[in-house]
């Protein structure tokens, strides 16, 4: 690794004319806080056995400002890229403002990064420190940290018992006088490298400006606003990947711009439902597999008969729809959304029948999570909304949602080829999405151009679409519909946590493929000819994050589940029956 860098690339060629919004930046709105909120509660961590750490905005302010202080002694270069790989937690966010108030750039990794992924985007970027926090499995992810990058270790950090000389941030802030002043940075400085999950090959470094995220940020505070009615206080849980951009957008570069935010932090997944029920959050967002299990666990304790029943009596059911949300820590949310991938209309539905109006969104890394979203006029189950505000949206020739947004991406870093790639002539990103708008400007989500296949009957099949309506049985956790060249499509599903652990029991197993193939049957009656499901596969081995299967934000990663059981897959279509097991 050469940690003599480059300086970072020009961020002349913004595909946004910056005159179209008038913003104010996101450090201008933290100062403000600084000062104007210095008592005020901003971020609260859980330290373990309960108990808990608040930090108002001065206190976040002081360490922010005592390790800028300390990176800027280092000697970076303008825009030094600053790496940052921990769990959520409060000090992911002073991190961060500590370096972009030295001046630099942060590169934020997920905290179950591979190794081979870790030293990628280090080298890629040309990291110049990396700040390491609370992770499962940095014994084996350091062996990817290149050597000689220094590290500085957060509170709660692992690394420290297997380096114990590592410098820690506690220490450094202890000793360090704090960066005073009003600090600025250029609209056009480089806020951040997002890298994609390398879902479909190796990581890409999404560049975005402090101009960009800045005024999506803004346009976020507003909408999210005029969705919970302008509460004195909004109370939100972080437990999302922070490294990803719909959690940085959505939590923590809201907070910063609206100010008048408690962010709390989930522990751990042990404790989530606790630390859900101690945020009692008004605003949750969260993505379709999290909302579906949500759903699952309320059907491991009441049927789902039995709740509908129950729901439907106009007596008891509102009592009952309040008792459901208040068991999974819900019960105070006026403002929920969902994102990162397609959610079922069913599920949706299921939820507004319990009194959480819950609403989907559309939006990707390069466009910093600001594209489309439902509104309360416009929020029909299966449709992903309307253009937000600012943003421009239509269709290609080819089907594909081509969009304009004030948070669009400066570029792929290192990678002009992709970048030009990537845009129309006139300035729209190439989403890679299939869809169709209705008269009243609703977007309905069909698919990824690349996730098209063929059978052998020559016409093609969106996978998504299927998958989302098997994703919505309570039998289901996730499912990946394939088929190319094959007489038809089939569907690889993976049971719940519930119905996995039946699945060595003879009578119960007898059970699931009965229900297995009636969900075929029903399925199967509103697809096309070509569309139709020649069986359903009951996978063995789970889809997770450590095997491979599941990106860190709980999306599939098609092509690797494909290509661990393609060798399986000619051997199942001949076998005769709707339900196989793998």
């Amino acid at each position: 690794m050469n940690l003599t860098s480059s300086n970072p690339p020009s961020l002349m060629t913004t595909h946004l004319d910056p005159a179209a919004s008038t913003y104010r930046l996101i450090l201008d709105h933290v100062q403000d806080h600084e000062v104007q909120r210095a008592d005020q509660v901003y971020l609260t961590q859980p330290l373990g056995q309960g108990q808990v750490r608040d930090y108002t905005w001065r206190e976040t302010l002081v360490e922010a400002r005592r390790m800028a202080r300390h990176l800027q002694s280092q000697g970076f270069e303008p825009g030094a890229r600053i790496g940052l790989i921990t769990k959520n937690c409060a000090h992911f966010i002073m991190a961060e403002l500590a370096i972009w108030l030295a001046g630099g750039t942060t590169v934020a990794l997920f905290p179950t990064e591979s190794t081979d992924n870790l030293r990628f985007v280090l080298e890629h970027s040309e990291t110049r420190l990396l700040f390491v926090g609370k992770l499962d499995n940095w014994a084996r992810q350091r062996t990817g940290v290149p050597e000689g990058l220094p590290c500085i270790a957060l509170p709660l950090s692992d690394a420290l018992a297997q380096q114990p000389n590592l410098p820690c941030w506690e220490d450094i802030v202890a000793s360090t006088e704090a960066l005073n002043g009003r600090i600025t940075r250029d609209s056009q400085d480089l806020a951040l490298l997002a890298y994609t999950s390398g879902s479909t090959g190796e990581p890409k470094g999404v560049m975005h400006s402090f101009g960009g995220i800045s005024d999506a940020s803004e346009r976020t505070m507003v909408l999210i606003n005029e969705r919970t009615g302008h509460p004195s206080q909004h109370r939100v849980l972080s437990y999302l990947p922070l490294s990803h951009i719909f959690e940085r957008s959505k939590i923590a570069c809201w907070s910063l711009v609206a100010g008048n935010v408690q962010v709390f932090f989930s522990e751990s997944l042990a404790t989530f439902v606790d630390d859900l029920k101690r945020a009692r959050p008004n605003s949750f967002i969260s993505v379709p597999r999290l909302w579906l299990k949500f759903q699952h666990g309320v059907f491991a304790k009441i049927p789902a008969k039995k709740l509908d029943a129950a729901l439907a009596d106009p007596v008891k059911g509102q009592v009952v729809a309040k008792q459901v949300l208040a068991s999974l820590g819900l019960d105070a949310v006026v403002s929920a959304g969902s994102g990162s991938a397609p959610i079922s209309a069913e599920l949706i539905a299921w939820y507004r029948k319990l009194g959480l109006d819950l609403m989907e969104g559309y939006a990707m890394t390069e466009d910093f999570a600001y594209s489309h979203g439902s509104l309360p006029q416009y929020n029909q189950p299966g449709y992903v909304g309307r253009a937000l505000p600012g943003v421009q949206s239509r269709l290609s020739p080819e089907g594909e949602i081509l969009v304009k947004s004030p948070g669009c991406m400066v570029g792929y870093y290192k990678r002009p080829d992709l970048t030009a790639e990537a845009f129309t002539d006139d300035g729209y990103f190439r989403t890679g999405d299939c869809g169709h708008f209705e008269s009243n400007g609703m977007l309905k989500l069909t698919g990824r151009i690349k996730e098209l296949f063929k059978t052998a009957k020559g016409k093609y099949v969106a996978p998504a679409p299927i998958e989302s309506r098997l994703n919505n049985h309570p039998m289901i956790e996730l499912s990946v519909v394939c088929g190319t060249g094959q007489s038809a499509a089939c569907a690889l599903v993976q049971l719940s946590e519930q119905h996995q652990a039946h699945r060595q029991d003879p009578a119960l197993r007898e059970q699931i493929e009965l229900e297995l193939a009636r969900l075929l049957e029903e399925t199967n009656a509103t697809l096309n000819d070509h569309e139709q499901l020649r069986m359903m596969v009951v996978m063995n081995e789970p889809w997770t994050i450590d095997n491979g299967r599941l990106t860190a934000t709980l999306k599939i990663k098609r092509s690797a589940i494909e290509a661990s059981i393609r060798q399986g897959l000619d051997g199942w279509y001949a076998q005769p029956g709707q339900v196989l097991w793998a």
